[in-house]
């Protein structure tokens, strides 16, 4: 061979060296956002099987009590691999009526034991991953106890909006540091868990289109016209007897059927746990992100 066409292949094989060095990683992105269940309240990290396939999947969080403030559980925005989360830093009661010595009275704590624990983040991911031909990064921000009157409005600037701006703010946070990466995140789904808090008779009627007002500002917020909604709420909330919960269920299959990317995912069946059923256990945990994983790969299907 001539050192002519020597010097060309060598020129090529570099070329094709440094565009493989340059190339950009592409994630699918998936946010997991709402209220205690979303958080994984009682779905405890001691219960929950290990798997190392979870390594492969990157995860960025914030989670705790309304409003978000310091005492949250968070990855320090920064990406980390998929795991339970540690509890936060939540101000402890002094008295029965859940005042704290800060005077708040919304601090719930985010995590119903010391070692922490997960939502449905982890069954999603796990599912998910068995049949995805694209690397998964998830953002989580959820909070317990919240609702739509009074934390995901985002046409409030106060108060009512705080968990909506801390869901705009980590989300953008988290697609930029990933950028820098050099990671290019495609946001394909928003898993949402709420509307227990909603479920009284002054909230219930409104919800429906509460919540469409949050998906559609999230849409645009985060220029992400396309995302799928998977809708989800513990129907067995208030051990089955709130009245309200059927019309939290009912708005939410209705968003459904207005909204082509907008899904209901039924959670009936998954444990919960006694006496009170108000919070997943760490095997309705997963089996509900495993709900929200077919649910979205029918989508994917279409």
């Amino acid at each position: 061979m001539s050192p002519a066409r020597i010097g060309l292949l060598c020129l090529s094989l570099s070329l094709l060296i440094s565009a493989d060095l340059g190339a950009e990683e592409v994630r699918d992105l998936v946010l997991v956002a709402g209220q205690s269940n979303a958080v994984g309240y009682d779905a405890y990290a001691s219960e929950l099987p290990a798997d190392p396939g979870d390594e492969k999947v990157l995860f960025w969080w914030r989670c705790g009590d309304p409003p978000p403030d310091v005492h949250d559980s968070t990855s320090t925005r920064q990406w980390t691999s998929l795991r339970p989360q540690p509890i936060g830093d939540p101000i402890p009661k002094i008295n029965a009526s859940g005042d704290t010595a800060s005077g708040l009275k919304r601090q719930y704590g985010n995590f119903g034991k010391p070692g922490g624990g997960f939502g449905p983040e982890m069954g999603f991911a796990r599912s998910w991953r068995k049949n995805a031909d694209t690397p998964l990064a998830i953002v989580k921000v959820a909070f317990s106890g919240t609702s739509m009157a009074t934390d995901w409005n985002p046409d409030d600037a106060g108060p009512g909006g705080a968990c909506y701006r801390a869901l705009i703010e980590e989300s953008r946070a988290a697609i930029s540091s990933a950028k820098e990466r050099g990671i290019t995140l495609r946001l394909r789904a928003l898993i949402w868990v709420q509307g227990e808090s909603d479920a009284n008779a002054e909230a219930a009627p409104r919800y429906e289109e509460a919540l469409g007002t949050m998906i559609a500002r999230l849409r645009e917020d985060l220029e992400a016209p396309e995302f799928v909604a998977l809708l989800a709420v513990n129907t067995r909330f208030g051990d089955g007897k709130n009245p309200h919960v059927p019309v939290i269920v009912a708005a939410q299959k209705s968003l459904a059927e207005k909204d082509p990317l907008c899904r209901y995912v039924d959670t009936a069946g998954a444990e919960t746990l006694g006496p009170r059923h108000t919070h997943f256990t760490a095997a309705g945990t997963l089996e509900v992100g495993r709900r929200f994983a077919t649910a979205l790969a029918d989508f994917k299907k279409r």
